[in-house]
Order: C-alpha cells, then sequence, then structure tokens
C-alpha cells in the first residue's frame, strides 16, 4: 500500500469518527527519563481508551515519531487494533516534517472516511516535543500551513512544550479555534501521566457530543483552552 493509501482498508464500525494524531519527539535529548514517561504515558492513554466502551468504537489513534527520521509507528486505528510502540530515544529534531506528514496523514484519512461513508469529527494532531527544529526546518512555512487550516476547520492542532523546549517556535505554528489561540502549552517537568489523562478524557468528551455542540475541555492546568465548538 502506497503511503497515506487507505483506500484498500474496511470499516471496522460505522460509529462517527475522531482521528487523534500524536506528534512524538523521540530525538536524543529525550533520552532517559522523558522517553521513560513518555512510554508511561501512553499506555495510561491506551488503557483509558481502552477500558471506555463508547471512545473505543470512535477514537482512532496514529502516532508518528521523529528525531532526524519522521516514522508513523502506528497507522490511524482503533484502539483494538494496535499495540503501542516501546518508544526509544535518539537523533535530531526534524519537527517540521514531522507535523506535515501529521497534517497529510489527516486529509488521506478524511478523504478515507468519505469514500467509506463515515461520519467524523474535526481530527486532533498532537505535537509534543522538547526540542527546537533543525536548522533545515521550514518553520515559517509550517506556521502558514497550520494557520490556514485550522482557520478553515481542518483539524485541531495542539503544541507541547516539554523541559526546554523553544516555545517561541511552538507559538509560531499554533493556529486558532473559534478565534481562540490553541496553545502552545508547557507541561511540567516531565508530567505526561497528567496530560494523557486529560488528553483522554477529552477525546471521550469529543467523541460523546452532538455536531456543533460547544464543548468545554478546560480544568487545572489547561485552562489555556475553554471551550470551542466540533
Amino acid at each position: 500500500m502506497a503511503k497515506n493509501d487507505f483506500s484498500a482498508e474496511a470499516a471496522v464500525n460505522f460509529e462517527q469518527k475522531c482521528l487523534c494524531v500524536l506528534v512524538l519527539d523521540v530525538s536524543g535529548s529525550m533520552f532517559g527519563t522523558p522517553i521513560k514517561e513518555l512510554n508511561e504515558g501512553l499506555a495510561d492513554f491506551y488503557n483509558e481508551i481502552t477500558n471506555d466502551e463508547s471512545t473505543s468504537q470512535k477514537l482512532e489513534v496514529s502516532v508518528i515519531t521523529f528525531n532526524h527520521i519522521v516514522k508513523t509507528v502506528v497507522e490511524p486505528s482503533l484502539v483494538e487494533n494496535f499495540t503501542l510502540p516501546k518508544l526509544s530515544a535518539d537523533g535530531s529534531t526534524a519537527m517540521v516534517k514531522a507535523v506535515n506528514e501529521a497534517i497529510d496523514k489527516v486529509e488521506a484519512r478524511k478523504t478515507w472516511y468519505k469514500q467509506t461513508n463515515q461520519n467524523y469529527y474535526r481530527p486532533w494532531i498532537i505535537l509534543i516535543t522538547d526540542g527546537e527544529p533543525d536548522d533545515d526546518q521550514n518553520v515559517d512555512a509550517l506556521s502558514r500551513r497550520v494557520k490556514n487550516d485550522m482557520a478553515n476547520k481542518k483539524y485541531v492542532f495542539l503544541p507541547i512544550g516539554v523541559e526546554n523546549a523553544n516555545m517561541g517556535i511552538l507559538d509560531q505554528i499554533a493556529g486558532t479555534v473559534n478565534d481562540k489561540k490553541m496553545g502552545p502549552l508547557k507541561l511540567k517537568g516531565t508530567n505526561f501521566k497528567s496530560f494523557f489523562q486529560w488528553l483522554s478524557a477529552s477525546m471521550g468528551t469529543v467523541v460523546n457530543t452532538e455536531e456543533g455542540q460547544t464543548v468545554n475541555l478546560s480544568g487545572g492546568d489547561t485552562t489555556w483552552m475553554d471551550s470551542f465548538v466540533i
């Protein structure tokens, strides 16, 4: 199958789908405690959505990792159809290339939803990084693409900075939903566990909300997100 070509895949069910693409930094600066806690947080996220019957039938997850290489380690799938990989860290930071790959995957998956007569919610792309993109990465072009796409409601993009991340660059590539800027959010230390608990709860809320209904995903350290219309 060609890259991002889902044409040979059949729908598992016809529940309204929500795709969440996790774009994860696995460069060398994530070595040690950060990558260990990222793996633990992902495992918690996987378990939470597995144990929620409604979410498990509606939420599709894809995982894209990046260091100097961008790699899709989980294609868009319901939780019953994939096993989370064990991530390891080394290399540099091809962040822009990874986010562009996530956007391309979202567009390809939306085309597949339409071809297979599946309704879908606005997809999410979650970037988690602790570093700064390599010098050859075109941040300006990515910023323009994200802002334009989000203005046209193609997806929700949320950049998350960990520890020494360049928050200025993450702010540059952040877009808006209903005129409210989405992030960037600075994670406290490497507290991935709390973030993924929030994410699993939020995705559960999204997939159990009527189209056009305003949902509140705020609370705790997430006051950067009051509400938006799906």
